[in-house]
């Protein structure tokens, strides 16, 4: 008889648990909180972290905001049992940006990356449009600017990863879209003095989404797992959340550039491996590692906010258990393999 997964309730719970770092990070700062693209991937567990480091810090009346168009009226729900006060905005509405309230802190996780290959116009109103209304209206606002590793360009697999001085790429219209965003937030920081901090991530996991996810997948269903990009690194989404909100402390202008994933350099093989030792299977592996692929170097969030608090062990069993009990996945692949840029 297998055990019954987490059911969504549980699992945000467990992803929005504040670590120690995160509650001293909000009981040093001052001001409300406002995340922007809350509905998204990450958005409702930054939200609900925020709302219980508060809450665990003293600062029950300071209050955390949660902004999305909410396409889903029970997300507005979630969120307000959750503690968290949702503003429906849409983001590349000019007039509606206007009208939100002044905070000092501002979580920017808004964007588009899935479609883009379809509807890139759409995706550059979005992570370059959108950037430039919010950080007008947001410009005496400490601002963590959500972005992403594939900025950069493939490194050899047997380094150590791209580091926060690696120039950027452009492989895709994604990837240019996201710098693109970078460049609009960080034009603005310049000009008004704004303090920002670009949030370079890798790969966040959780039970329901995430590349262990995506490989677990396809382990216990006995379907093939392409190893082509070879190395890749990931972030327990609890401990990202809790990066992202320690991050306000460390608001520059120019913005500071943070890589934010695991300290481990994981290898897609052995990964699948360890799933098929869980399953009592044997993997099927297709393509050949390559010797260059996206993947950073998080020494030095490393230094600043100390290590994670998931190991890619229990991270591996938790989503192996999700899985095997036929857990509630968000049907939202990560395309891992994926190297021309195309999403």
């Amino acid at each position: 008889m297998k055990n019954q997964p987490l059911n969504d309730q549980e699992i945000e719970l467990l992803l929005s648990t504040p670590t120690a770092g995160a509650i001293e990070a909000v009981r040093a700062l001052d001001g409300d909180y406002m995340v922007l693209g809350v509905g998204g991937k990450m958005g409702t567990s930054t939200a609900a972290m925020l709302r219980r480091a508060l809450d665990a810090a003293g600062k029950k009346s300071t209050r955390v905001l949660g902004v999305s168009r909410f396409s889903k009226p029970e997300t507005k729900a979630a969120l307000a049992e959750l503690g968290v006060e949702p503003i429906s905005c849409d983001l590349a509405d000019p007039e509606q940006v206007a009208k939100l309230p002044e905070v000092a802190n501002v979580e920017y996780l808004s964007g588009q990356k899935f479609g883009t290959d379809s509807a890139p116009d759409e995706t550059w109103i979005q992570n370059t449009v959108v950037p430039s209304l919010v950080a007008r209206k947001f410009k005496d606002s400490r601002i963590v600017v959500f972005s992403t590793g594939c900025v950069y360009p493939f490194t050899p697999t047997d380094g150590r990863g791209a580091t926060e001085t690696t120039p950027v790429a452009f492989l895709g219209e994604y990837a240019s879209t996201c710098v693109g965003r970078e460049r609009v937030f960080t034009h603005y920081s310049r000009k008004y003095g704004t303090k920002q901090l670009i949030y370079r991530l890798n790969y966040a996991v959780e039970l329901r989404y995430g590349v262990l996810v995506d490989i677990g997948q396809r382990v216990l269903a006995g379907e093939p797992v392409d190893i082509t990009m070879g190395v890749f690194n990931l972030i327990w989404q609890g401990d990202a959340c809790a990066r992202a909100i320690q991050c306000l402390q460390h608001v520059e202008s120019p913005p500071k550039i943070l890589n934010i994933t695991g300290a481990e350099k994981i290898t897609l093989a052995e990964v699948a491996e360890r799933f098929g030792r869980i399953y009592g299977r044997k993997p099927v592996l297709t393509g050949t590692p390559a010797n260059a692929a996206w993947h950073s170097d998080a020494s030095e969030s490393m230094r600043l906010f100390g290590p994670t608090s998931k190991s890619l062990d229990e991270m591996i069993a938790m989503v192996a258990d999700h899985l095997r009990a036929g857990g509630k996945l968000l049907g939202k692949p990560t395309h891992f393999e994926t190297r021309d840029g195309k999403f």
